[in-house]
């Protein structure tokens, strides 16, 4: 995940049709995609966790490849679950320091669910790999 502070983040140009602004009340589903290739979407409060489902929706059912960008109230301890709900870049709250954030991903190695970006669950991944090792003995 690309970490940016407030600072480095720069809102989109005026008229940028490849860059959306999409409050969390909106819909993912009724959003035209052409073109699209950065989606902004906004915590108004880090308890407010709809732009997790919109990460989701627009990665998993609507196959949206672009960035998703996470910005308003975001705090370190969200960024892992905000990678898994398929966000590519986040952009902290005011005062954060990015190089903090790194610590966080260091914590979790590994997921035994499914994700946005990897929705097979990982004992899948084990189980195949065993198959493949009995086939090729």
């Amino acid at each position: 995940m690309n970490i940016l502070t407030f600072e480095a983040h720069q809102a989109p140009a005026e008229g940028d049709a490849s860059t959306l602004v999409v409050d969390n009340t909106v819909d993912p589903r009724s959003i035209a995609l052409d073109g699209v290739q950065r989606i902004d979407l906004h915590f108004p409060k880090f308890t407010d966790g709809r732009a997790y489902s919109q990460a989701y929706l627009l990665r998993r059912r609507l196959g949206f490849t672009g960035e998703i960008r996470a910005t308003g109230d975001v705090l370190i301890d969200q960024l892992v679950q905000m990678a898994r709900s398929g966000f590519t870049t986040a952009v902290l709250r005011q005062g954060l320091k990015a190089d903090a954030a790194q610590r966080q991903f260091d914590r979790f190695k590994g997921f035994y669910q499914g994700d946005a970006s990897h929705p097979a669950p990982h004992f899948a991944d084990a189980d195949a790999a065993e198959v493949e090792h009995q086939v090729a003995a």
